[in-house]
């Protein structure tokens, strides 16, 4: 126990470990908790009514089955550190390297809640957050066709039929048992019908000899299927990724249209008719789903499943996370800042702890979700948001602002339960923003960049990840990593593609299914690749 920690405010705050001190200290890892008595009513939000856009009644739920009455806790004035010695490390030094992401199945929960999904489906399908009277201000939906997508360009009017469609590395399709399209990465939906029915045909198929198809293999692609529920989501790869890693991938996918409809609201839907066309409730959103899979493509922390944090001076983090803590407001679960797509710091209230917590898979659909529009950029958005790891069958609602205008590199995001809480979270806000203010955080948090990686001291060295292993549960904390900056040979977007592939592919190699390795040395042509489970 640490007798110098003290109780700030009602919130309690996660310490987030600072990656620049690892070449002094890569054997531990310093995750610090501080306790707060705030309790709260419910997690998640479930909404028991009709919409006016949902005329055949899809969406409407039962009444709501939690009678969860969660009771205030005494505050404890105690912090507690915890050091881990088990980790996992991925390198690539000197020739090339790979490393990977522990890809598994997670399962989604079902709590015995019941969410009707007709708030989010507005914002979705019409994107009139305003008319909702959600309180947003200063800007359309983010959902809506009118914000400016960030990112590569859409491929959604690609010809299906050219052959440079066919050359794509890695597609991805969404669709419904009864074989409706719902996504396709490349080409429109309506153009891939007949292909996405003659997936549903194999699929079926197989279902009629007891069977379920996984994965089907060739000279050049793999195949990999994955139904949960009503959909079916398919990833044709020419790839070096295992197909452990492409199923990972198409959880992702599943996870991030549940985070958009909630995963009762789906079941619900398709179980009223099951050639439901569920494209007419994600109208609009086909850019998150782009946006996550260039992300997949390019971001090691869904790889690794696990969270990126800024470097920051411990000083630093310390004052953000007790300025988080001072602003808080009833039902306000979670308080997230985020700076260049990498976590600051996260604070929340202490009865979740007990119950749950926020997966590194939710905070990255969060950051896909606010990195898929400018719109989240022109002012304060009020939207709900289902965190499907958390509880994939209700609603949190997000407070998004940028508190950097017109740079837009710091975000704060505030989770609250309470819908009509807008301005009560939003004075949480102005008071987070005065107090960055006069502590002139946001030109620290400017200032902060990666470190080098030849920082740690090894000669020849070129880059690696490095990821706990094993990490005791006692306070469900956040999953990080930590890996440099790409520097040269790594410096231009071709290099680090190949860097993250070779990590991929040893990934894949030392977490096999049929033959898991727990240390992996290979001599190529430009690098030499080492991948180590250490424990």
């Amino acid at each position: 126990m640490d007798p110098s920690s003290q109780q700030t405010g009602n919130m309690e705050e996660v310490k987030i470990f600072d990656p620049s001190i690892l070449p002094q200290c890569l054997d531990q890892i310093d995750i610090a908790y501080s306790d707060s008595d705030v309790p709260s009513e419910n997690h998640c939000v479930n909404e028991d009514h009709r919409m006016p856009s949902d005329p055949e009644g899809l969406l409407e739920s039962a009444d709501p089955t939690s009678e969860e009455g969660n009771q205030p806790q005494e505050p404890s004035t105690d912090m507690q550190k915890l050091h881990i010695d088990d980790d996992r490390c991925l390198c690539a030094g000197g020739s090339e390297t790979d490393s990977g992401k522990a890809s598994e199945d997670s399962a989604l929960v079902d709590n015995g809640h019941d969410d009707s999904g007709e708030f989010v489906v507005t914002v979705l399908a019409r994107g009139k957050l305003e008319e909702q009277g959600m309180g947003m201000k200063g800007a359309s939906s983010p959902l809506s066709e009118t914000g400016t997508p960030l990112g590569p360009p859409s491929h959604r009017n690609e010809d299906v039929t050219a052959e440079s469609w066919r050359q794509h590395r890695k597609h991805v399709f969404v669709l419904s048992e009864a074989g409706k399209p719902i996504y396709s990465r490349y080409g429109s939906e309506e153009a891939l019908s007949s292909t996405m029915g003659v997936m549903m045909a194999l699929v079926s198929f197989v279902q009629s000899g007891d069977n379920i198809i996984r994965s089907v293999y060739s000279d050049e692609h793999t195949v990999v299927f994955m139904q949960r529920g009503p959909l079916v989501l398919v990833s044709v790869s020419n790839s070096r990724q295992s197909e452990q890693q492409l199923r990972n991938e198409l959880l992702y996918v599943y996870n991030q249209i549940v985070s958009m409809l909630t995963q009762a609201s789906i079941t619900r839907i398709f179980e009223h008719k099951k050639n439901y066309d569920l494209r007419r409730l994600l109208a609009g959103s086909e850019k998150i789903l782009d946006g996550l899979l260039n992300l997949l493509d390019s971001d090691p922390s869904l790889l690794l499943s696990a969270v990126h944090c800024l470097p920051l001076a411990s000083s630093l983090r310390d004052s953000l996370s007790q300025i988080l803590q001072k602003a808080i407001t009833p039902n306000l679960v979670f308080s997230i800042l985020i700076a260049k797509n990498q976590l600051l710091t996260i604070v929340q209230e202490k009865m979740v702890i007990d119950d749950a917590r926020l997966e590194p898979a939710d905070l990255h659909l969060l950051l896909n979700l606010i990195g898929a529009s400018s719109a989240f950029q022109a002012g304060e958005i009020w939207t709900p948001i289902c965190l499907p790891s958390f509880n994939p069958d209700c609603y949190f609602y997000a407070y998004i602002s940028y508190l950097d205008p017109p740079e837009c590199t710091v975000c704060l995001v505030l989770l609250s339960t309470d819908k009509e809480a807008f301005y009560s979270v939003a004075e949480c806000k102005r008071k987070i923003e005065e107090a960055m203010q006069t502590q002139n955080a946001l030109n620290s948090i400017a200032k902060a960049h990666s470190y080098s990686v030849s920082q740690v001291g090894v000669s020849d060295l070129r880059h690696f990840m490095y990821k706990p292993f094993d990490v005791p549960d006692n306070y469900r904390q956040l999953t990080q990593f930590t890996s440099p900056e790409m520097e040269a040979p790594y410096a231009c977007e071709e290099e680090r593609m190949r860097l993250l592939d070779l990590y991929r592919d040893m990934h894949g190699r030392i977490h096999s299914t049929s033959r898991p390795l727990k240390l992996i040395y290979h001599v190529a042509e430009r690098e030499t690749l080492l991948a180590w489970v250490c424990e």
